[in-house]
Parts: structure tokens; sequence; C-alpha cells
């Protein structure tokens, strides 16, 4: 690794006034991607800005229908929060899902987010729960946030700071994931809410995107059987050493399928609790 300046702000201000002026800075959340990339002579930052510092950004709270999840809240924050577990019960179970225990007690929600690799399974969460991504200058929707692989809609200088997610009135989240590494070959995040559905596929594209065939079959009845007349064109599905689009194509709705009836499932259970 290059030798570089490292700073370790207390507050969001502090951390977004560093950013502006320091040329060539970047913001360290977990480090789970960052650090790696480093230490390969992939990325060479001249200024880390460490978040570990800033308490505010690892908050999780509940108001006006929606979970608030701070940036810099940890896999593990997320999975283990009677709140999260409360309300949006697939969030968490996603949460827990992700790498191993070294992983989920180090990576974060935001840094997972802003990073967008296209296997990351919290992309798959933000964009089928209709979220709004939270940044020191303004608020973004999902649907605005992810752009392409690696890319999102950040602007030079902006730091998220946290998410602003709706309960659904049910969701489930099913993945496929690589043995070796947990991440997703194709994960599929299902959410309903009033009037409407929506699901997010990630580890099958280069960017996380909403199945909209699915979501409309979906919308008529929100049943597993509904998708025996959808299938998933592969053409525009990543084909690797990993899996050919074909095969992802395919992994798509079975990972579908298995979504819609956890969900089901998990909503039933819910009710038989609250009887």
């Amino acid at each position: 690794m290059k030798s570089f300046a490292y700073m370790k702000p207390e507050t969001t201000i502090a951390a977004a006034t560093l950013l502006a002026e320091h040329d060539d800075a970047r913001i360290l959340a977990g480090g789970m991607t960052l650090l790696p990339t480093m230490k390969q002579g992939l990325a060479a930052p001249a200024a880390i800005i460490d978040l570990a510092a800033v308490a505010v950004l690892r908050e999780i709270a509940f108001e006006e229908g929606a979970l608030i999840i701070g940036s810099m809240a940890r896999h593990y924050d997320v999975a283990s929060s009677a709140l999260v577990r409360a309300h949006i019960p697939a969030l968490a179970s996603l949460a827990g899902q992700i790498g191993d225990p070294q992983v989920r007690h180090r990576g974060t929600i935001g840094g997972s987010v802003a990073n967008n690799d296209p296997a990351a399974d919290y992309p798959a969460a933000i964009l089928a729960l209709d979220a709004t991504v939270v940044t020191t200058m303004r608020t973004v929707t999902a649907d605005d946030f992810f752009v392409d692989m690696f890319e999102t809609a950040l602007e030079p200088g902006e730091i998220v700071t946290g998410f602003r997610i709706p309960v659904p009135e049910m969701a489930a989240y099913a993945k496929f994931r690589s043995p070796a590494s947990r991440y997703a070959l194709v994960g599929v995040f299902v959410a309903r809410t009033a009037g409407k559905v929506r699901v997010a596929i990630t580890g099958a594209a280069s960017s996380v995107f909403r199945a909209l065939d699915i979501e409309a079959a979906l919308q008529e009845r929100f049943d597993p059987e509904q998708l025996s007349r959808v299938s998933m064109d592969p053409s525009g599905l990543n084909s690797d050493i990993h899996a050919d689009r074909d095969y992802r194509a395919n992994l798509v709705m079975v990972m579908a399928r298995r979504a819609v009836a956890a969900a089901l499932q998990n909503a039933d259970q819910s009710a038989t609790k609250g009887q």
C-alpha cells in the first residue's frame, strides 16, 4: 500500500468538510472493498476519511412507518436489531447472510450500497423496498441511485448518511450464493406494499435491477405459481466462470418463486402470532 493521510472525524459535517478539502480522498466505511483494492495496488487514495467515530451514523430507528438506518450500521447491527427484525424481518435475514461473522461485524450497509457491487445483497433490498438514500447533500430514490457496475448517482464530495426504508406488507429475500465468496450468483428480493409489488435482482447483471415482468405477474396475484408463465431474458445477464447467462436466467425464476413463497409463509406466521 502506498502512504496516505488518515483522518477520523466525529461528525458528518467534519467528514464532508475534509472530503472537500482533500483531493483524491476516499471515505472509509467498513473497508471490505477499499482496503483489499489498496493492498492490491488497484486504488491509491491520497487520503482516507474514516467514518467509524461518527456515532450518529450507526443509529437505527423507526418513525412514521419506516425504518431509519444509519449508513455506518454494520451488517451484524442490522441482522440483530430488534426494530429491523420486528418491522422488516426480510432485511434482517438478508444482513445475516452476508459474508462470514468477521465481515458482518465490520462491513456496513452504507459502504455496501455506495459501492454497488453487482453481486452485493443490500442493493436488492434497497431497490425492492423503494427506500430513499439520504446523503450529506440530498435524498435520492432507490430507482435513481443505482446506475451501473460500481457506479451510483453519488456526486463528488457526497456522502451516504443513511436510509429511509418503508415497511412493506410482506417481503423476503432468496439467494443462491457462491460457496467460496458467499456473494450472490443470483439474489431476488420481493416486497409487497399496499397496491404494488417490487422485485429486485442482484448478482445476475452488471448492476441490481428491477424485474418488471415478474412484478406484473405478482401484481395480478401474489403467488409463486404466477411465475410459471414468466421467464427471464438471459441476453443482458452476466456470463462468467461462476455461471453462464442462461443458468442465471433460470436461477432468477427459481429464486423469485422461493422468495414469494417465503414472504407468504412469513406473513402467515406473523398473523398467527398476532392472534
